[in-house]
Formats: C-alpha cells, sequence, structure tokens
C-alpha cells in the first residue's frame, strides 16, 4: 500500500493561511478535495493543530498512522460540523444526545458505536469512536466543506510535543502532509473532557477542559 504524498506538480507540501473567525472558502474547498483525494491536511482546532484525513478510506488512515508513527493500537478520534454530521459516523443513544445537546460546539468528546463505513484503523482494535464537534470555526468548516467527519487526532509525531504554529507541524511532518492551514499560534489548554455512556451508566474516559461534574449535572 503506497503511503507517500498526493502527487502534486512539485511534490511539495502547500502552506495555506488561513483566518481563525471566517475561514476563507476557497481555501477550505481546496483542502476539502486534499481529503477526498487520499490527503493528509493539518487544520487548527480549539487548543491544538490536528490531522485531518477521511476516516472512511483505508489507505488515507494508513497515511496518518505512518506520519504519526502511531500503534495500530490506538484509535484515533473524529469531527464533525455539527451534531446531525455526527449522526452519520456514530449511534446516538437518548443521553448521549442531550449531552451533544449541552456541549457541542466545544471539548467534550463522546464515545459512541460506529456506522457503518467507518475504517477499522480508526478504533485501533475497539469497537467504537470517539466524537466532537470543535468551537473552532476552520475545524468546523472543513469537515461541512468535505462533507463527513474528518479524523482530529494532533499534529506531530507520537510522544512528541503536540504542534501549536505551522511552523511546529512543517518541521516534524513536512514529508508526511499534503497540506496545512495556518491559522497562526493556538492557544494551547486543557484537552477535550472524554465519556462515554457505559451499561454501568456515565464513565469519565479522560478528564479534560469540561468538569466532570457539569457532565453528570447535564444527566440528571
Amino acid at each position: 500500500m503506497a503511503l507517500s504524498r498526493l502527487e502534486t506538480d512539485d511534490n511539495s507540501m502547500l502552506s495555506l493561511s488561513i483566518a481563525a473567525d471566517v475561514p476563507d472558502e476557497a481555501v477550505i474547498a481546496q483542502a476539502a478535495d486534499v481529503l477526498r483525494r487520499g490527503g493528509v491536511v493539518a487544520y487548527p482546532t480549539d487548543t491544538l493543530y490536528g490531522l485531518a484525513v477521511d476516516p472512511r478510506r483505508d489507505s488515507a488512515v494508513a497515511r496518518l498512522y505512518a506520519a504519526k508513527g502511531r500503534a495500530a493500537s490506538t484509535a484515533v478520534p473524529l469531527i464533525a460540523s455539527s451534531l446531525e454530521q455526527a449522526q452519520e459516523a456514530a449511534i446516538f443513544g437518548e443521553r448521549e444526545l442531550r449531552l451533544a445537546s449541552t456541549f457541542w460546539p466545544g471539548p467534550l468528546t463522546i464515545v459512541m458505536p460506529p456506522r457503518s463505513g467507518i475504517a477499522a484503523p480508526v478504533l485501533g482494535g475497539g469497537t467504537t469512536i470517539a466524537l466532537r464537534v470543535p468551537s473552532h470555526a476552520v475545524a468546523r468548516a472543513l469537515a461541512a466543506s468535505f462533507g463527513f467527519c474528518i479524523t482530529a487526532t494532533s499534529a506531530n509525531r507520537s510522544g512528541h510535543p503536540p504542534a501549536v504554529t505551522g511552523a511546529d507541524i512543517a518541521a516534524a511532518l513536512e514529508t508526511a502532509l499534503d497540506l496545512i492551514l495556518d491559522a497562526g499560534a493556538l492557544p494551547g489548554g486543557l484537552p477535550s473532557t472524554i465519556v462515554e455512556i457505559a451499561a454501568t451508566g456515565p464513565r469519565l474516559v479522560r478528564a479534560g477542559a469540561v468538569a466532570w461534574e457539569r457532565v453528570l449535572e447535564s444527566l440528571k
């Protein structure tokens, strides 16, 4: 399986500046086209830069894992442009819908069963996916233009510091990427809180920006 970048006229990675608050539609459309062709795009999220590929395409997911040096047993989270788009990728129950309606867009990731069509490697050998709608306008616009959820793993080699600038990404991952959407330096901060509605009730998978007490209160 080929893991090289997309063929371009000069075989070089593109880096395009983009406004964080009102992203240029033409730039977003160009990035979405890269994803449709199986490419890897670095893009800004609420805190750090992430890496987007088409989560339904095995070859694209393989490129993502190769770029990060990621273990095959580690699942890849997804982001969506809206709750409606998220429901195309995951199966929501009543309590998951309540959480999504309360905290999205925002830093709460919900673990749910995937719908058919998600590439098996995205699950990391498991049976669920982690999904959220972010606050960042560029991230939502990219998923909306692409027409499906996109991957949202951090833009760095596994085990290395996360990237907060386009220059960080280029230095660490240039040969593995096709496009960087550069929105300038990002603020960093706490990661999203990850929760799962298990058979025994709500379960905190990872503490983060949304307090666990707020999650529990929203489910009462």
